[in-house]
């Protein structure tokens, strides 16, 4: 059986802070704020897997209560929900992303994104889509005072699920 899940995420901009998208590090003279490295791309997909499997949220699982947690890489939380996910036997079969946000301009580091998530949910590449869209001036992330992220994930499971 697969099943789907929907992961949705958004950070408000922070000044000295680096900008990490996918687990890259983006040259920025900004980044997000959050508890952890405030990767919303990476949050977005790890918040599908959970969301897949019906395991709560990244805050239940990973809350920003607990000191363990601050600062954190994404890309070490997704492989912990990829842990979870495995513990259920899921097996993740695809990841489709996008990034929204006025600036910066984001195509050259699509690809390098892609490979990093591939690379933490041990997928082939070319299971891995990361997009990004420009909100066109409008609302908050036209106006520049944050960053989001949506992803849909496939996750195969045996059994009942």
């Amino acid at each position: 059986m697969i099943r789907v899940g929907l992961g949705i995420d958004i950070h408000p901009w922070a000044a000295g802070r680096p900008l990490i998208l996918g687990g890259v590090e983006i040259p920025s003279e900004r980044g997000l704020l959050g508890h952890s490295d405030a990767d919303v791309l990476t949050h977005a997909v790890a918040e599908a897997l959970l969301g897949a499997l019906g395991l709560g949220d990244l805050g239940q699982n990973f809350p920003d209560t607990d000191p363990r947690y601050r600062g954190i890489r994404s890309l070490i939380l997704l492989r912990e929900v990829l842990g979870l996910v495995r513990a259920r036997g899921g097996r993740v079969q695809n990841v489709d992303s996008t990034l929204i946000a006025q600036a910066p301009r984001l195509s050259e580091w699509l690809d390098p994104m892609k490979k990093a998530l591939a690379q933490a949910l041990e997928v082939p590449v070319d299971r891995v889509s990361v997009k990004a869209k420009s909100p066109e001036g409008m609302g908050v992330l036209g106006r520049e005072e944050g960053m989001a992220a949506l992803a849909v994930v496939g996750v195969e499971v045996g059994g009942d699920g």
